[in-house]
């Protein structure tokens, strides 16, 4: 079981300078990768900040030493031309090599929605994620120039000059049963949700089992990702914190949306219950501990914490000295 600090809320929330301590914070404590939010837009705007995802990266890869550092979750068209993520992360995985690792999605109205004049459905995005990940891939690893000419995108005699040293794994981002069956086809694992274990159990896992057989892949050899929406601390303070900035992603409309500002008051809304369903708000490191072992009984291999606390340090310290512990001995 790995287990992963996500920077992307506490990135939102404080500015790059200080999460690039957290990061090395985060290596002393013991988590396998730290993964920052790729996002150009925030979840919400009051206090907000959104710092350039690979800009980060590489700082704190440089600050650390073991520690695997990761993009969560990039989309590899829209505001990027997938020839461009593929170079950047073709760079630091020759710099950092077994360090490196993205998880791709479909993309947010936040986050590509200014580059574009109609939002595409999320069939046609999908598509484009599939083709994009497929030129990535054949830059990372074509021993001659070679052009693309597909239905999305096109490139013209390209090479990738600095390859990684190691390959750089790509999980797909999945958080419904469509999501899930592709990652399955074209993930080298599946990112999805980590509290919703029927629904993960029931609808996730089986569509992403089933693509993967379609592709002729073995399902077993695949990682399965959860993630987990957290916050350590006194549970009703940060409710309001989570209605104030990272329960807008709870809320599906709002991937349609382009303005935080009106992500935010449509997350102002959510209730209590709703919150709580959604996210593990604790100041008992137990419980921390427990969605670890109840997500390796369902099957997954990796945790990844998102943390919204209002002291990422004591979060980073309590899985440090009362999880990280008990699933690696």
């Amino acid at each position: 079981m790995r287990i992963s600090y996500d920077m992307g809320a506490v990135g939102h929330w404080f500015d790059p300078g200080y999460c690039l301590g957290l990061a090395v914070e985060a290596e002393r404590a013991g988590f396998d990768v730290v993964w920052m939010g790729d996002h150009f837009l925030p979840w919400f705007h009051t206090h907000a900040h959104s710092p350039q995802a690979w800009v980060w990266m590489a700082s704190a890869a440089e600050k650390t030493e073991r520690l695997s550092i990761g993009s969560g979750a990039t989309a590899p068209m829209f505001k990027y031309h997938p020839a461009i993520v593929a170079q950047a992360f073709a760079t630091l995985g020759c710099m950092y090599p077994g360090r490196i690792e993205l998880i791709v999605g479909t993309g947010e109205a936040l986050n590509e929605g200014p580059f574009l004049d109609a939002w595409p459905r999320w069939r046609v995005r999908s598509e484009m994620l599939v083709e994009a990940v497929d030129l990535m891939r054949q830059f990372w690893t074509s021993d001659d120039y070679f052009t693309h000419n597909g239905r999305y995108f096109k490139l013209k005699n390209v090479f990738c000059y600095d390859k990684p040293g190691k390959p750089i794994p790509v999980y797909f981002s999945a958080y419904g049963p469509k999501a899930a069956f592709v990652a399955g086809v074209h993930g080298d694992g599946l990112v999805t949700w980590g509290l919703k274990f029927d629904f993960t159990r029931k609808e996730i896992i089986p569509n992403f089992e089933r693509g993967a057989r379609s592709a002729g892949r073995d399902p077993s050899a695949l990682s399965r990702v959860a993630w987990v929406d957290c916050g350590f601390g006194e549970p009703k303070r940060l409710l309001e914190k989570f209605r104030n900035s990272s329960a807008a992603w709870f809320i599906p409309a709002n991937y349609d949306e382009p303005d935080p500002r009106k992500t935010e008051l449509n997350a102002r809304k959510m209730s209590d219950e709703e919150i709580t369903r959604m996210a593990l708000l604790t100041e008992e490191p137990g419980d921390l501990l427990d969605v670890v072992q109840r997500s390796s009984e369902e099957g997954m291999d990796h945790v990844i914490f998102s943390d919204s606390s209002f002291d990422p340090k004591a979060t980073i310290s309590a899985i440090g000295k009362h999880v990280i512990p008990r699933v690696k001995r």
